[in-house]
């Protein structure tokens, strides 16, 4: 196994410490080459995973994020567990005050499928991940 696969296969989603913990701030996180298999056909799906949290005590590390998403390339799993479970295993690392998860997949089959996860009291309707 390649170096990049094993990283990949122990991927855990690590906190680091909020450096501003006094203030609330939002972080938006984009990761647009997210891919996993349809859990019916085996057939590649890609999406773009946007991540908005308000921190609590923590933050998400990143390089730790990169490979935990990457960590779904193999996985036979539909859109909407997908995107829930990003959501839990952020939540659960984290703790944020606010989280949102969107996992907007590519069309296929002439079907496009946005789906968001959002817990919080916070609204991040305002935060927008840019190009």
């Amino acid at each position: 196994m390649k170096y990049g696969q094993e990283a990949i296969e122990s991927a855990r989603l690590e906190p680091w410490p909020n450096p501003s913990p006094e203030r609330d701030y939002i972080i938006d996180i984009k990761f647009p080459e997210f891919t996993c298999l349809c859990p019916r056909s085996g057939y590649p799906d890609f999406a773009t995973i946007i991540i908005q949290y308000i921190p609590g005590e923590y933050i998400l590390e990143l390089k730790s994020l990169k490979l935990y998403l990457n960590s779904y390339r193999d996985r036979n799993i539909s859109h909407e567990e997908a995107t829930n479970l990003i959501f839990a295993d952020i939540h659960g690392a984290v703790k944020p005050k606010s989280l949102k998860v969107v996992g907007d997949f590519h069309p296929r089959g002439n079907v496009h499928t946005v789906i968001t996860v959002q817990d919080g009291s916070v609204s991040l309707d305002a935060a927008t991940c840019r190009s």
